[in-house]
Formats: C-alpha cells, structure tokens, sequence
C-alpha cells in the first residue's frame, strides 16, 4: 500500500511506528493537523472536548490555574509526546490547559480514531499504557517532593529532571527556564527559587547564567536528595 504524507508522518511518531500501514491510513483520514503559536490555547481546563493531539514538533506546557490565579505547571511536552489521551479513555472533562511553547505542529485525532486504532494496534497500545505509566510515577514523585521537601530540594529534584548529560558528566539546561517557571513546576514563590539557585551557585553546586544552568556535579547532587528524601533536609533548612 502507498503510503501518502500524512501517513508517513504519522508511521514516523514513535507510538505508531509498528502499526499496520492500513491501520495508519485509516487514522490520517480522519486527522486534522494543526500549527499553533507559542501562547496559543490548545487545550482549555475543563472544556469538554476529548480529540487526542500528535506533537509533531515544538513544545506545549500543560497547567492548572487556581482561582486566584497562581499558575500550577504539571510538565512541557515535546516531539514525539501525546496530549488529551485522558479525556478521550474516560469522556471527562479536561484536566488542564495546554498552551504552545514553541512554534508547534500537532496531529488532531478524533477520540473515535484514536481509540480505534490503539485497540486495533497492540504495540500502539502498549506505548500508550507506558505513556501513562510514566506520567503517573512523576505525578508520585512530584507528590511525594511536595510533601515532604523543603523548596531547595524540590528544586534540586526539578534541575535533575530538565538536565541533560555532557560528555564530562555534568548536567546542563538550556535555554534555562525562568524562575516564575520553575517556581510554577515546584509549586514555591519566585522570590524562594531566586534565593535557592543563588545559594547553590555560591556553594559551587550550579553555574547559573542567562544561557544555562549547569551542575557540575549531579551524582552529590542525587545524594543530597537521597538524604533529604530520607528525612535529613540539613540544619537550618526550613520548609517553604
């Protein structure tokens, strides 16, 4: 069977790559494709919509937004990532909102279609059971941090996450998040994370510059949260 553009970006999505090619064309027949501006909505919290979108390319921000208006940010989705698969299983509303970060292009499946074809396409399937496996042992593990972290190994716990490995072993973000950002992800005040990144980088333990943040040292890093996890947070560390 001749695939045609859309189905070959679709065989190219890493949950979709062993899906039978008839399967593939059937889901591109029924896909919207979408590109969305950095700020763009493509989800509202709590509207009732239930299609599941594709990240081609670029990133979206998923978040919870109180009354007040304190922003919440539960992760940023990428290439190769899935949004909106919890409202297409069970029909309720969205959890969240999901705002474009980047230039993005998504692939827009109707609930119908993509159910279809993760039933129809076991290893489909298979992918989207460890999707959500993922994300729930993060959610655990955000829980448990803000229960019984204090913000500067919450903190910790966040840079290790968004690091990424050189070749010398140190961890570096870029670009760096802001720290209304990072705050948001941990769930502290600006003020405390501004305070906390100045704190490692005069104890040696991160670089922070407009470009990055490096840590130069992840493994001392690991074993601080290891103890603070355990219950020994350091004297004088108060919870924020």
């Amino acid at each position: 069977m001749v695939q045609g553009p859309e189905d070959e970006r679709l065989s190219r999505f890493p949950m979709l790559r062993e899906v039978d090619a008839v399967l593939l064309a059937e889901a591109a027949r029924h896909a919207r494709w979408r590109r969305v501006q950095p700020g763009e909505a493509v989800i509202d919290y709590e509207d009732s919509s239930d299609d599941v979108f594709l990240i081609i390319s670029g990133t979206v921000r998923v978040a919870v937004h109180s009354a007040s208006g304190q922003e919440v940010i539960l992760g940023e989705l990428g290439p190769g990532e899935t949004i909106g698969e919890m409202s297409a299983i069970d029909g309720a509303n969205r959890s969240a909102n999901v705002t474009a970060v980047h230039n993005s292009l998504l692939c827009c499946l109707p609930r119908t279609a993509f159910l279809d074809l993760v039933l129809k396409a076991p290893s489909a399937g298979l992918q989207l059971l460890r999707l959500l496996t993922q994300r729930l042992r993060l959610l655990d593990a955000r829980n448990v941090e803000m229960a019984v972290l204090p913000v500067r190994f919450r903190l910790l716990a966040e840079l290790l996450r968004l690091g990424r490995p050189r070749e010398d072993g140190q961890l570096r973000i870029s670009p760096p998040p802001p720290q209304h950002v990072l705050a948001a992800r941990i769930g502290a005040r600006r003020e405390a994370v501004s305070r906390e990144l100045s704190a490692l980088a005069r104890e040696g333990l991160a670089t922070v510059s407009r470009q990055s943040i490096l840590l130069p040292n992840p493994d001392l890093l690991r074993e601080q949260l290891r103890r603070a996890m355990g219950g020994d947070t350091g004297k004088g560390r108060k919870k924020t």
